[in-house]
């Protein structure tokens, strides 16, 4: 597949960026569950972003890359910002000012479907105190981007400096952390010789897809990027997806037009809710387990991965497809949700 990298890199060159990833993670085959004849014939193959080695790793850093390199360039010495109880993105902001010397400040919510002591007290809950992040646990319905502005503006009265990191990491600046890993991807496959027509990714904040997307628009790449939405319906997660990639592209080439066309968002694989488990996510992370050795968390990775299965067994993809799953992390939601495997 053809593709010319120079336009994408020369853009991302004009953002400040700190290094918090060890690039290019690996990209492995999935050879066992390719012989499954259940799958078609299709080869998978997974893209290993859960192996970053900072605060317990996942595709969040990449974003944080970006975001961080905006806050240092702000002058920042607080950083602040929300998610869910078990959010990825709050544990690993939370490494991330560790690293840097930077105070964090990390507004969480409860969940309406995990109400048990594993879910309130281990995973990722517990690793954003070792990190030395202060945690406000909010209700359940309370607006955390709104307790995020109160206390933006009584950090700044005390004299502080706090940088406001979105949710998910995922705005435009953070967006541009997976625009930059298309590159990375690109390289590789040119490397392996394997060309992927189709890249998968779980879809929470649209930030991971979103960053993809732009950065195969302007590589000239024709790879298909395909995610599977687990916080909102598909019409939601579509047009948050299409939105954050328009505004990715004026980032980075402000001449580039979307093509709508090329985002496509399966709502097929939420759940009733966020961070509720299905039968097909349990049934995906055991197979992978069971006959790879590798673990994807239940919230994100368990639920996409389970999709990308089902459209393989189900036709979705011809027979001999070069299948690229985004291994994202979120390692430690796995313990959270103990009772849901058992």
């Amino acid at each position: 597949m053809s593709h010319d990298l120079s336009r994408l890199e020369a853009a991302l060159a004009n953002h400040p960026r700190v290094e918090l990833v060890e690039t290019p993670t690996p990209i492995q085959k999935l050879s066992r569950l390719g012989q499954l004849a259940e799958f078609n014939g299709c080869n998978f193959y997974v893209k290993r972003d859960d192996l970053t080695s900072l605060g317990g790793g996942g595709n969040k850093l990449r974003k944080l890359e970006f975001l961080l390199g905006e806050a240092l360039a702000a002058g920042a010495d607080t950083l602040v910002t929300w998610g869910g109880l078990q959010s990825n993105h709050a544990r690993l902001t939370a490494a991330v000012a560790a690293r840097h010397g930077l105070a964090c400040e990390l507004i969480l919510t409860q969940s309406g479907v995990r109400t048990d002591d594993d879910y309130q007290l281990n995973g990722n809950v517990l690793l954003d105190t070792l990190f030395g992040a202060t945690v406000h646990r909010l209700p359940l319905g309370a607006a955390p981007d709104a307790y995020a502005a109160e206390r933006v503006d009584q950090l700044t009265r005390r004299g502080r400096k706090p940088f406001v990191m979105p949710l998910g990491g995922s705005s435009p600046t953070g967006a541009l952390g997976y625009a930059a890993c298309t590159a990375e991807i690109l390289q590789q496959a040119d490397a392996l010789g394997v060309p992927f027509q189709e890249i998968i990714v779980p879809n929470g904040s649209s930030g991971t897809q979103a960053g993809l997307l732009a950065g195969v628009a302007l590589s000239g790449s024709s790879t298909g990027i395909t995610g599977y939405s687990v916080l909102g319906t598909a019409e939601q997660t579509l047009a948050t997806t299409r939105e954050k990639t328009r505004q990715t592209l004026q980032l980075l080439a402000p001449s580039e037009a979307l093509d709508e066309s090329a985002v496509k968002v399966d709502g097929t694989q939420r759940g009733e809710a966020y961070g509720a488990p299905t039968q097909a996510m349990l049934e995906a992370t055991r197979l992978l387990a069971s006959h790879e050795g590798l673990l994807v968390d239940p919230v994100y990775g368990g639920k996409a991965f389970a999709g990308m299965l089902a459209a393989a067994r189900d036709g979705g993809f011809p027979p001999g497809s070069n299948l690229l799953f985004v291994m994202t992390g979120g390692l430690p939601g796995v313990f959270a949700y103990r009772s849901a495997y058992s």
